[in-house]
């Protein structure tokens, strides 16, 4: 019960500050916080954990009450080269980067129900 957003216009290293706060966390708790979260990292991460939570339930018959967050993975993807020309001939590299989103749900244990 996953799901992957592919090619994501912001730095890895944003997303990956919300990503942390949502960990272990059941879908529809995450997406509460998600909602109130001034990032513009919260849209994307809300985008994933609803398009999991659907998968979850349309191909797996699972409730969204009975899951929870077992891991968010945020990585690097294609980095958009650009350039800024600068004074005395020279050239400034700018990187747009992008960023790969996956979001794993599982089944809640025993052990972890509250």
């Amino acid at each position: 019960m996953q799901a992957h957003l592919r090619n994501i216009r912001i730095s890895p290293k944003k997303v990956n500050l919300l990503a942390g706060l949502i960990r272990k966390k059941t879908p529809t708790q995450a997406i509460d916080f998600l909602k109130f979260v001034p990032k513009k990292a919260a849209r994307f991460l809300i985008k994933a954990i609803q398009s999991a939570l659907a998968n979850a339930e349309n191909n797996f018959k699972q409730q969204a009450e009975k899951l929870e967050i077992q891991e968010v993975i945020v990585t690097g993807g294609a980095m958009l080269k650009r350039g800024l020309p600068v004074s005395r001939g020279r050239y400034h590299r700018i990187r747009k980067r992008t960023s790969h989103i996956s979001v794993k749900l599982q089944a809640k244990t025993s052990s972890n129900q509250k």
